[in-house]
């Protein structure tokens, strides 16, 4: 691949052929990396000097790449807008490929298999054990106190009801309830 062009898109058919990113046209260069150094023991001169020319053609094609495939991403872009793609669906699926990619990754998968081991050493011990059990129990003791809380109140409130002064009240307000009959409004007491 001819890299003289930087200026002009690889693909021929590109409607971006020829046309410069408007980014990343200058990428920095670590001044360690090429400033002059002692030759590194075992290099002759010319050694050196043809290394440190593949390496100013290697960054030279690393900046042509990196202009390609800016334009290669408006394209896509572009592309991708006339069809009514969005980019919320793109990026959906790149955090879904992201996403799967580190469930599958070493360091996921070792991490979880260690939280595994730890949980199962966690559950099996006996303090986990005494724990749960304490717990459970509270959970029964204060479940029966509510229901026993629900049941006292249920009863005082029927007592209640049932006591000589409530059904004084009862008497002396009665129910009053107003009934809609052919156009009239009657008044009947229960």
């Amino acid at each position: 691949m001819n890299m003289d062009s930087a200026g002009q898109d690889i693909n021929l058919n590109s409607p971006n052929k020829g046309l410069l990113s408007d980014f990343m046209t200058d990428v920095p260069v670590d001044p360690g990396v090429t400033a002059r150094t002692p030759a590194v023991e075992g290099l002759t001169e010319a050694e050196e000097e043809e290394l440190r020319a593949e390496l100013a053609k290697v960054e030279e094609e690393i900046v042509t790449l990196r202009q390609v495939l800016a334009a290669k991403e408006r394209h896509c872009g572009e592309l991708k807008r006339r069809l009514g793609l969005s980019t919320l669906g793109g990026l959906k699926q790149n955090l879904s490929r992201s996403w799967h990619d580190v469930q599958v990754s070493n360091a996921y998968v070792r991490t979880s298999e260690k939280l595994g081991e730890w949980n199962e050493k966690v559950t099996q011990s006996d303090l986990y054990k005494k724990t749960q059990e304490t717990l459970s129990q509270a959970g029964q003791k204060t479940s029966a106190a509510l229901s026993t809380m629900g049941s006292a109140i249920s009863r005082k409130l029927g007592d209640m009801r049932n006591s000589a002064t409530f059904k004084s009240f009862e008497d002396r307000v009665g129910t009053i309830k107003e009934c809609h009959i052919n156009g009239t409004t009657q008044q009947v007491a229960f």
